[in-house]
């Protein structure tokens, strides 16, 4: 039992929906006795830049938290409303002196926290923030002038080295944790976790579900000798392959710590079978890089990060805009891609920058409507993450392919999903159709097309736009603006 003369903590959670490897609640469980707590946002749930697929991977989330905590005979204190006055009352309810949390790089989430943390302050609470969703916070690495990193390659040499001399080692937070957790007596009745039905979005057992449960046991099998992660550098392109860890809904839910990512990749890099795991490392480190990006350059919220690409000349096409969101662009791993995405809240990353790339280069799209529709559509939407690979497949971003490489979608299909194994999984008018046409049906006979039983324009879109015309158009907006610019790598 708690001692109420001992110190409390409120831990507002927000994207570290777990309790081994937790700054915050770490640090809470040493000061005294804590209460956890998550906050719906009504607002955020009724923006355009949420979907149904996080949602439920959250709600689901904390569900398995909330279950966690009763086990060990406390409870989640769910939250709805304005964050100041929420978590004010809580802390004023248990007779707690201060809240503590970890940050998020998410401009919006800054000023949030900015003013919740002042209103608390200013209410007579003890107010500190950790790092703890990346693996080095922003500051900690800079180029040999100070500042930021704009490129990834030196900045995952000075990652590497800094990992080398001073890891960070995974959190115990979780060790002799029962004895800090408030009794549920103690923190009184607290809202149900919602479904997803409750804010107005949509459920489906394809979303991904979310918990400390199911992410360690997906980390384990990824990494576990003779699994996936041991033939990641081979098979991660491969979209008709397991082949990755799919722990990015776990890694945005925060259902998994990013330092026991690394410590187990490390460990597990070490066997003799275990190099290919570097190339696991590597997607982490970016993923690092990608939020530093955001944390120091917030105005990639919403506009590119070369300035100069400001000026690219985009083409308003609703209806190809459309084609493209609903998978019927006529070029089958695009069209396979984005079923995947709207269908089952995911999307392999390989094609991920396939269909960015074509939806940016191929038809002259704003990247930040496609982005937005990722958003919307993703478990795993992450402004760092979305933002960043959206940007590099635009060529407008830090880092970002050169604009005069244009991916071919059919070069593409081909080399990802050579047999087609992927694309008829997908796209059901094109189950009969051989490997031979398969990444471009529209070459097959009138013969061969009643044959397949995919009569190109009635059972199957015809390609949107021709890609030699679409390469030439994007040549010539991009190099417009960008054929001139010069990149100083960072030293």
């Amino acid at each position: 039992m708690s001692d109420s003369r001992r110190t409390r903590t409120v831990v507002w959670l927000r994207r570290d929906l777990i309790l081994a490897d937790n700054a915050a609640l770490d640090a809470a469980k040493r000061r005294g006795d804590v209460c956890l707590a998550f906050n719906l946002d009504p607002v955020l749930l009724a923006s355009n830049r949420i979907g149904a697929p996080i949602v439920q991977a959250f709600f689901s989330a904390l569900k398995a938290l909330r279950a966690d905590l009763r086990c060990r005979g406390s409870d989640l204190a769910l939250l709805r409303g304005d964050f100041s006055s929420q978590l004010l009352a809580l802390a004023r309810r248990l007779g707690a002196q201060a809240v503590y949390y970890n940050e998020d790089y998410d401009p919006a989430a800054i000023a949030r926290d900015r003013r919740t943390s002042a209103d608390l302050t200013a209410g007579g609470l003890e107010v500190q923030s950790f790092s703890d969703h990346v693996y080095f916070g922003a500051d900690r690495l800079r180029n040999d002038q100070g500042q930021p990193y704009r490129v990834f390659t030196p900045y995952s040499r000075k990652w590497r080295a800094l990992h080398a001399t001073a890891p960070s080692a995974p959190i115990a937070s979780e060790d002799r944790l029962g004895e800090r957790l408030l009794p549920r007596g103690a923190i009184g009745e607290t809202s149900a976790v919602p479904r997803p039905e409750d804010f107005g979005f949509g459920s489906s057992e394809r979303y991904p579900a979310c918990s400390e449960q199911i992410a360690l046991a997906g980390l384990e099998r990824f990494l576990q000798p003779d699994g996936a992660g041991e033939r990641y550098a081979e098979l991660r392109d491969l979209p008709a392959v397991d082949g990755t860890s799919r722990l990015s809904a776990q890694l945005r839910a925060g259902t998994i710590g990013i330092r026991t990512c690394i410590g187990r990749a490390f460990d597990a890099a070490q066997r003799p079978k275990g190099a290919q795991i570097g190339a696991w490392i590597n997607e982490l480190i970016w993923r690092d890089f990608y939020q530093m990006i955001l944390r120091s350059f917030p105005h990639v919220d919403g506009a590119p990060f070369l300035d100069a690409a400001r000026h690219i000349a985009w083409d308003d096409d609703e209806e190809a805009l459309r084609a493209w969101c609903e998978g019927e662009t006529g070029y089958p791993i695009v069209d396979a891609a984005m079923r995947q995405l709207n269908q089952s809240g995911w999307m392999h990353n390989r094609l991920r920058m396939i269909s960015a790339s074509f939806l940016t280069k191929h038809l002259l799209i704003d990247w930040r409507k496609g982005e937005n529709h990722f958003e919307r559509h993703l478990a795993d939407a992450d402004l760092a993450q979305n933002n960043g690979g959206w940007q590099w497949s635009a060529s407008t971003g830090t880092d970002a392919v050169p604009y005069f490489r244009i991916f071919n979608p059919v070069l593409q299909s081909k080399n990802v999903d050579p047999d087609g194994v992927f694309l008829r999984a997908w796209l059901p008018a094109l189950a009969r159709v051989s490997s031979k046409y398969i990444h471009a049906p529209w070459n097959m006979s009138t013969a061969v097309q009643s044959e397949s039983g995919c009569r190109i324009g009635v059972d199957y879109p015809a390609p949107i736009v021709e890609h030699s015309f679409a390469r030439a158009r994007a040549l010539a907006a991009f190099g417009a603006v960008l054929a001139d610019r010069s990149v100083r790598p960072d030293r």
